[in-house]
């Protein structure tokens, strides 16, 4: 069997972004000038922060009335109330509320910290939120990169997330366009001949995970391009990475 080898490039040089900028446009050309060849089978991972600030969802605090819970919650635990109102206007519901940290669903489905409401980054007085369709921002994005660069491209939206039982964060896919987030091994036979029962490996954030090591999260590099995969082709997107809840034995 070959060795398997892939390549993960961070893309330098995108300027701050703001609301209505054409995003793939300022992604290809900061890769024109990265002398960076993208070709058939590549995937681009785009941090979630600036596909935010291109969509326009960044809100002034300023203009937020915190409720009454949000106002007890705050004092409680010297929170910001309009952050901790912004962070219940984006859920579903609330998983937890304990020791200064918010646990949601957000209207996407994501069980994470804070929905995705996020201070940092961003001018003071301001937060951003989580794009409100990743798949089809994704979806978008891959469109516009591949009829520009004539290749078979994918691309991830990616966004840092906790992880419950671990310490440490990691970046998981929260858009998947052009490739299958979800590699199912079961019934294949494993090294002793045997068929495997349970293996499905989520592909999509292992990707977005890795590609975080080089776009780190202070180096200002918010794109990556990973090389040597199979990506361009697949169906799936990242609501596929969501677990249904009849199937979630922590619900």
């Amino acid at each position: 069997m070959p060795n398997r080898e892939i390549r993960i490039v961070g893309i330098p040089g995108l300027r701050e972004i703001v609301p209505g900028d054409d995003l793939g446009d300022l992604i290809l050309e900061a890769t024109r000038n990265a002398v960076i060849r993208a070709g058939d089978g590549d995937v681009f991972v785009v941090a979630q922060k600036i596909v935010s600030k291109a969509e326009g969802r960044i809100i002034k605090l300023d203009g937020i009335e915190p409720s009454p819970l949000a106002r007890s919650w705050a004092e409680a635990y010297d929170k910001d109330p309009r952050i901790v109102e912004a962070k219940i206007r984006e859920s579903r519901r609330i998983v937890r509320m304990d020791r200064g940290i918010l646990i949601v669903e957000t209207g996407h489905g994501y069980i994470c910290a804070n929905a995705g409401v996020d201070a940092s980054n961003v001018p003071d007085g301001h937060v951003t939120l989580l794009p409100e369709a990743p798949d089809e921002s994704a979806h978008k994005l891959r469109e516009r990169l591949q009829a520009t660069l004539n290749a078979r491209l994918g691309v991830i939206i990616s966004d840092t997330f906790g992880r419950p039982w671990r310490e440490g964060v990691v970046n998981v896919a929260l858009g998947v366009a052009g490739i299958n987030p979800l590699v199912d091994y079961r019934g294949r036979p494993d090294s002793h001949g045997r068929p495997m029962q349970f293996t499905v490996v989520a592909v999509a954030d292992e990707l977005a995970s890795a590609a975080e090591l080089v776009m780190g999260k202070t180096l200002g590099v918010p794109v990556a391009v990973i090389q040597g995969l199979d990506g361009g082709s697949g169906p799936g997107t990242g609501k596929d990475l969501i677990r249904p809840a009849e199937m979630d034995l922590f619900r």
